[in-house]
């Protein structure tokens, strides 16, 4: 099958509104965030979600898609520092290898509270982590499975935690493609996933039964997962939410080039 008809997802829940029900037109590829991004640089798939900050790096072969991202306007529920000690006393910080956004997003917060812990990087496992370090990083599923698991650790919602800094919903996760794809296969896709995407939202039995599906995978109710779709992580690219990945890229990145979006 050729690249061209593979979509790029991340392997967690929280793109599920847009890719269940896409995978009887386009073959899906799930994997960590940060290896989305290689997966796209090498002509694996012919777009993805991928984190903010590799678009930043990258983003002289890459363009945007409007109207789709990883966005929260607050608790996002699924990027979170877990500690034994609170934040201002951790000493050192174990950070996971598959998101660069939650990590450069971690560490700006910690500058800006004039807090210098050391970092390391090791696997995403919690018990794992704090064993060697007063706090750890996690992302995804496994972060909403820690935060329910381990009540009692200090934990920092970095999605509410920049906005409540900055004002501008946190955008984690931008739909990329590489500048040199066929445009109209790009448009179609975009169209696919848009549309998807709306059908979670007005579709009232459609959205119950992607609610009942996700819920049913990682074993959490319904209730929680309705709250994690519709309260905690969208996948609307808003203008409001446009603004704070500008934001993100030039304060938090360094990138003070333009974004290239696709046209339809």
């Amino acid at each position: 099958m050729s690249w061209e008809s593979v979509l790029g997802r991340v392997a967690f829940a929280n793109c599920d509104p847009i890719f269940d029900g896409l995978q009887n037109n386009w073959k899906i590829l799930p994997a960590p965030p940060a290896w989305l991004t290689g997966h796209l640089l090498r002509r694996d798939c012919l777009t993805a979600p991928i984190p903010a900050a590799d678009y930043a790096k990258h983003s002289e072969k890459l363009l945007l898609l409007p109207e789709l991202g990883i966005v929260s306007k607050g608790d996002v529920g699924s990027v979170l520092l877990f500690g034994t000690r609170s934040i201002d006393q951790m000493r050192d910080i174990a950070l996971p290898s598959d998101s660069s956004t939650s990590r450069a997003l971690l560490q700006w917060v910690l500058r800006r509270n004039n807090l210098d812990p050391k970092f390391h990087e090791t696997g995403p496992d919690l018990v794992a982590m704090l064993e060697k370090s007063d706090g750890a990083l996690l992302i995804g599923d496994r972060a909403l499975i820690a935060a329910k698991e381990n009540p009692e650790l200090v934990k920092l919602d970095l999605g509410a935690e920049w906005t409540k800094i900055t004002g501008f919903p946190m955008v984690f996760g931008v739909f990329a493609a590489r500048k040199d794809s066929n445009l109209s296969k790009l448009n179609r896709a975009r169209n696919d996933m848009v549309n998807q995407y709306n059908q979670f939202l007005h579709d009232e039995s459609w959205r119950d039964g992607v609610i009942s599906r996700t819920s049913s995978k990682l074993g959490f109710s319904v209730s929680r997962i309705s709250e994690y779709f519709l309260v905690e992580v969208q996948n609307k690219l808003d203008d409001e939410s446009k603004e704070g990945l500008e934001h993100f890229l030039k304060e938090v990145c360094g990138m003070n080039e333009e974004i290239e979006w696709l046209l339809s």
